[in-house]
């Protein structure tokens, strides 16, 4: 079987008030190249984004996913593999989602596709242990996810255009550290709270409904507690909605904070995010722990084979 390569797209999750359900695929991407080795041959190189940091044996994450597709297709293999990445590592930007989905998506093309999508998310929610970040790597666009025995995913392409500026942290926060600050309950009004939030979030999503959308960003149920360690979390949202955005939050776990901006198109969203990009590179000049705040377009055809 010839060598397969694989482009997989950054994601953030929550969106605010979508906790642990909403996703979207952003036009930063990672790729994974891979072919065929002997039974328990595993190599891996790494270069971009968590080169040195990123495990380069069996113990990578796109190892332990095309291993667990081989164990559940019966194949006895190994891989030789290669990772270019884009996605910040450990920034709340779903670089791991993508190393899930890049190993299971290029290990199912090695050996002649024997699973669907939908196993293949099952599989990526599976290991992951949350769905939020692999369905949106996985499908591109916008997905909100469930539980209800399995984990389920529906998929909306927003019919106007979606930007996201992306304030990206010095510093990872890993997400077990990110739940842990969560309470085991919260109180009743919150959880009210968050569900219309996430109501208007999506409908906005869906209809490009600006108005909407920035509501639809506030919550109650994970940002207000994760802020303890991501101290700066208020003021670079507050950055990115007096530079124009739409509508903030805490990207995933964090602590990189993104702000959504809509346009008629993609073109446009992408027009007005450079120009929110740029104030609000003025308004948090001087901000240490940041980079400048960069634009992320949206995907919307998720992880692809391009080569095999």
């Amino acid at each position: 079987m010839p060598p397969v390569t694989v482009r997989v797209p950054a994601t953030t999750a929550n969106l605010g008030s979508g906790y642990d359900a909403f996703g979207l695929a952003l036009a930063r991407h990672n790729t994974v190249s891979a072919e065929l080795a002997p039974a328990g041959e595993w190599s891996v190189r790494v270069a971009g984004e968590g080169a040195g940091r990123a495990r380069t044996d069996s113990r990578n994450l796109v190892c332990v996913a095309m291993a667990r597709l081989f164990a559940e297709t019966s194949t006895a293999r190994g891989a030789t593999i290669s990772c270019v990445n884009g996605i910040p590592f450990g920034r709340g930007l779903g670089s791991s989602s993508a190393a899930i989905v890049g190993g299971l998506v290029a290990g199912n093309e090695l050996i002649g596709r024997p699973l669907g999508d939908e196993a293949l998310f099952r599989l990526a929610a599976e290991i992951e242990g949350h769905p939020d970040n692999v369905a949106a790597a996985l499908f591109g666009g916008f997905t909100m996810c469930w539980w209800d025995g399995d984990s389920r995913v529906a998929r909306v392409d927003p019919p106007g255009g979606i930007a996201a500026v992306v304030v990206v942290s010095d510093e990872g926060l890993s997400t077990k550290q990110a739940r842990a600050l969560l309470p085991l309950d919260v109180p009743h009004v919150d959880a009210a709270f968050d569900a219309g939030r996430a109501g208007l979030l999506a409908t906005g999503i869906a209809l490009g409904r600006r108005d909407l959308i920035g509501p639809g960003m506030n919550d109650r149920l994970h940002e207000p507690y994760r802020a303890v360690a991501v101290t700066d979390l208020v003021a670079v949202r507050e950055a990115l909605l007096a530079a124009g955005a739409d509508g903030a939050a805490l990207s995933g776990a964090g602590p990189s904070v993104i702000g959504l901006v809509v346009g008629g198109d993609d073109a446009e969203a992408e027009t007005r995010a450079a120009l929110v990009a740029e104030r609000a590179g003025v308004l948090l000049s001087g901000h240490a722990g940041r980079r400048a705040p960069e634009v992320y377009s949206l995907d919307r055809s998720g992880a692809v084979v391009i080569q095999g």
